[in-house]
C-alpha cells in the first residue's frame, strides 16, 4: 500500500463519487485524487466521465469511468461489481447524486416530486445497498471505511415551494445518523453534509418562476458556495484519523443567514 504523506492523506484508498459529470461530483473526484485515492466516478453522462478521467490521469491520479443510472438498482450493484474487480473495492463512498425541483405543493407537479424521490432517496439508497459490503469489508481489512452523504440545510430549515426537495433531504440527514449507530461499531464512519447555497448545474434545473428569482436574488447579496467548498470538505472529513467521526457537518455561504 502507498505510504500516506501530508501531501496524499488518502493514498491507498479507493473512493467511488456518484454525480460525478459536473458540480459538487466533479470537484470532489477531482480532489479525492489529488490526496491520492484511487476515484471512481459514476454518472450518467459518458463522456464528460471521460474528460473527468482524462484530467485526473493528467494530473497523476487513477480514475475510473462508470455511466451509471443510480435509480436503476441493477446497474449500480453492476457498478459495485466492476469497482471492486478493477480498483479492489471501496472503502469511501460519496453519494451525491441529486436533483432539486422546487414548485408550490399546489401546483401538484407530481412527475417532479417522483424524479425528486426517485434521485434523491431511492438513488441513494441503491448507492449505499451496493457499496456498504465493501465498506464493511474495507474497514474490516484496512481499519477505517467512510460513507459521506450529501444533503442541505434544507434538511433543518424552512424554505417555502421547497417542501418535496426539503423532505428529501431530511431523509437523508436522519438516514445517516441511524446508519452511523449501525457501521460505527465496523468502523464505518458515516457523515452528512448539509450546504447551504452551492453554484452548480442544480439551480439551472429549476422551473419554478418564484424559485428562480429567488436564487438569482440571493445571488446578488451573498456570494455562493463553490463545489470545490464542498469538495475540500469531503476530503477533510475523510482524511481524519480513524477514531474521529464527524457525523453531520453544516456548511453556508458567510451571507446567508439561514
Amino acid at each position: 500500500m502507498t505510504s500516506h504523506t501530508s501531501a496524499t492523506p488518502l493514498a491507498g484508498r479507493v473512493a467511488v463519487v456518484t454525480g460525478a459529470s459536473s458540480g459538487i461530483g466533479e470537484a470532489t473526484a477531482e480532489h479525492l485524487a489529488s490526496l491520492g485515492a484511487k476515484v471512481a466516478v459514476l454518472a450518467r453522462r459518458e463522456d464528460r466521465l471521460a474528460d473527468l478521467v482524462s484530467r485526473i490521469e493528467k494530473n497523476g491520479g487513477t480514475a475510473l469511468a462508470i455511466a451509471v443510472d443510480v435509480t436503476d438498482a441493477q446497474s449500480v450493484r453492476a457498478a459495485a461489481d466492476r469497482v471492486k474487480n478493477d480498483l479492489g473495492g471501496a472503502d469511501l463512498v460519496f453519494n451525491n447524486a441529486g436533483v432539486m425541483l422546487p414548485a408550490p405543493i399546489e401546483e401538484l407537479a407530481t412527475d417532479q416530486w417522483q424524479r425528486q424521490i426517485d434521485l434523491n432517496v431511492t438513488g441513494l439508497m441503491n448507492v449505499i445497498g451496493a457499496f456498504v459490503p465493501q465498506l464493511v469489508q474495507a474497514a474490516a481489512e484496512r481499519g477505517v471505511g467512510d460513507l459521506i452523504n450529501n444533503s442541505s440545510i434544507a434538511a433543518q430549515n424552512i424554505y417555502p415551494n421547497f417542501a418535496v426537495y426539503a423532505g428529501t433531504k431530511a431523509y437523508v440527514t436522519h438516514l445517516s445518523r441511524h446508519l452511523r449507530t449501525e457501521l460505527g461499531p465496523k468502523k464505518v464512519r458515516v457523515s452528512a453534509i448539509e450546504p447551504g447555497i452551492v453554484g452548480t448545474e442544480l439551480q439551472s434545473h429549476v422551473t419554478d418562476a418564484g424559485a428562480r428569482e429567488w436564487l438569482a436574488g440571493s445571488k446578488e447579496t451573498m456570494e455562493w458556495l463553490t463545489s470545490e467548498d464542498i469538495a475540500h470538505t469531503v476530503g477533510f472529513l475523510a482524511s481524519q484519523p480513524a477514531r474521529v467521526n464527524l457525523q453531520q457537518v453544516t456548511i453556508m455561504p458567510t451571507g446567508q443567514p439561514s
